[in-house]
């Protein structure tokens, strides 16, 4: 296949990104470009800067017509690559990213993190990237005026471009002491400390749960998907119920109790309901111009789908009017060691999640797993940039577990990736414990009678054996 005879192309990695870049090379040679590899060639420690500059250097001076940037994650890459005047470098972390920078922005130079995704899906953003042309008129415009604002000095305050009569432009050189006085500043004048010297009754952020719950409500009315709360902080007030799925996955569900369970969700304002499949167009129907989500489960409840059935489940009920997603993974590959195929299943999902805009919950089925194969698990979600983990399917042979929350909020921490306990909570002080653990969602069936307890009620009789 020789479709890219005549192109040049200017390859470049760290250590991080060796191997994919090496792997993109040949795949551009057997297609018959001519590849210009501008290192790394090892696995040893390198500094990305270098060799995006040098990848960048080739673009703008004429050399390539093109340029693949890989380093772990991409971002300090773009970064790197975009000082270089004439360059428009981009992150492209799935289809329609690598899409819209070549049609939209005309970028010239594409950078990949190999730790974010696998080489088939680093292909197809590769193809996707050298297949697309920037051919509107008003695109190319707006791609030339980036250019234009890479070569232009900046301007003040008093209108000055370049030499500054008020000298603002002077004084907009901070150093890092700068940096921390303005921190330091903001701080104050949003009423929280910095360092642990600010830290009294609250050890956390003073604006907690219990400290300041009406700050809470504003954060929920300015539209937060998730508020984390600390072990500790004592009492969740009702408002939270915004933060249960309301579910019902039991396979004899009827439509009357899906539409019971969507009045339901409307009248507390639950995040979402949670129900199968077959039931995600009806209940999308009923929560219409509501803020209530629909979401639904994939490869439900053993996880033993193939990734591409998955991913077809997936597009299916985002297109019947889900919004979010609990898939569950593919345990036996994980318990087997296959950490690849456990990241590529999920992978699967997160990409079409990604693509429409819905949110993907990653389903570990805790109780079947070792602490380590959790972490593992965790480790594979944050890789394929899932929103969430979540304990159970509430069909194995446990539900969540405190110390469960715990782990995983660990595992994920630092990523934007909240915790989801889910099966076996039936009143509001396993919620407390949940939540108390680390835990951002709550998929519960129980749902009316926990909030109705947190607002003092009775707490609801004990269900044996009770499901979703």
């Amino acid at each position: 296949m020789s479709d890219l005879a005549g192109r040049r192309i200017v390859v470049g990695a760290d250590h991080g990104g060796v191997a994919l870049k090496t792997a993109i090379a040949d795949r551009l040679r057997k297609r018959g470009a001519s590849v210009e590899d501008v290192g790394t060639g090892s696995s040893e420690a390198v500094d990305y800067p270098v060799f995006a500059r040098r990848v960048a250097e080739r673009v703008a001076s004429g050399a390539a017509e093109l340029g693949v940037m890989v380093d772990r994650a991409g971002i300090g890459s773009a970064m790197a690559a975009n000082r270089v005047p004439g360059v428009r470098a981009a992150l492209c972390y799935d289809l329609s990213s690598a899409r819209n920078s070549r049609a939209h922005n005309n970028a010239n130079v594409l950078t990949l993190g190999s730790g974010l995704i696998g080489e088939d899906l680093a292909f197809q953003i590769l193809d996707t990237f050298l297949e697309t042309k920037c051919a509107e008129e008003r695109h190319l415009r707006r791609a030339a005026m980036i250019d234009n604002t890479a070569t232009e000095k900046p301007s003040c305050g008093c209108g000055a471009s370049g030499a500054c009569s008020c000298g603002t432009a002077r004084d907009m050189d901070l150093t890092e002491k700068d940096m921390e006085r303005i921190a330091r500043r903001v701080a104050e004048l949003s009423g929280a400390g910095v360092g642990p010297s600010a830290i009294s009754a609250c050890q956390y952020c003073q604006a907690c749960f219990e400290c300041d719950p009406e700050f809470v409500r504003r954060l929920v009315g300015a539209g937060a998907s998730r508020v984390a709360h600390q072990p500790g902080a004592g009492a969740v007030p009702p408002e939270l119920s915004k933060y249960i799925d309301h579910t019902l996955l039991k396979p004899d569900a009827t439509r009357d109790q899906i539409r019971k369970l969507c009045a339901e969700a409307k009248e507390f304002r639950f995040a979402s309901v949670c129900v199968n499949p077959n039931w995600a167009r009806e209940a999308a129907e009923a929560l219409r111009g509501t803020d209530v989500k629909v979401c639904t489960v994939v490869g439900f409840p053993l996880g033993a789908h193939l990734p591409e059935i998955k991913a077809t489940e997936a597009r299916r009920a985002i297109r019947d009017g889900a919004r979010e997603i609990d898939m569950v993974i593919n345990v036996g590959a994980l318990k087997s060691g296959d950490d690849d195929l456990v990241y590529r299943d999920i992978r699967a999902v997160t990409d079409v999640c990604r693509d429409a805009r819905a949110v993907c919950k990653v389903i570990l089925e805790t109780a079947l797993l070792t602490d380590g194969e959790k972490v593992r698990a965790c480790e594979a979600a944050r890789r394929a940039r899932a929103d969430f983990v979540k304990t159970s399917t509430g069909f194995g042979p446990g539900g969540a577990t405190a110390q469960d929350v715990a782990l995983m909020a660990t595992a994920v921490r630092g990523a934007n990736i909240g915790v989801k306990a889910s099966g076996g909570i039936r009143d509001f002080r396993a919620a407390q414990e949940m939540i108390a653990a680390g835990a951002t969602r709550l998929g519960v069936s129980a749902g009316v009678q926990i909030i109705q307890e947190a607002r003092g009620g009775a707490p609801a009789p004990a269900k044996s054996g009770e499901r979703y």
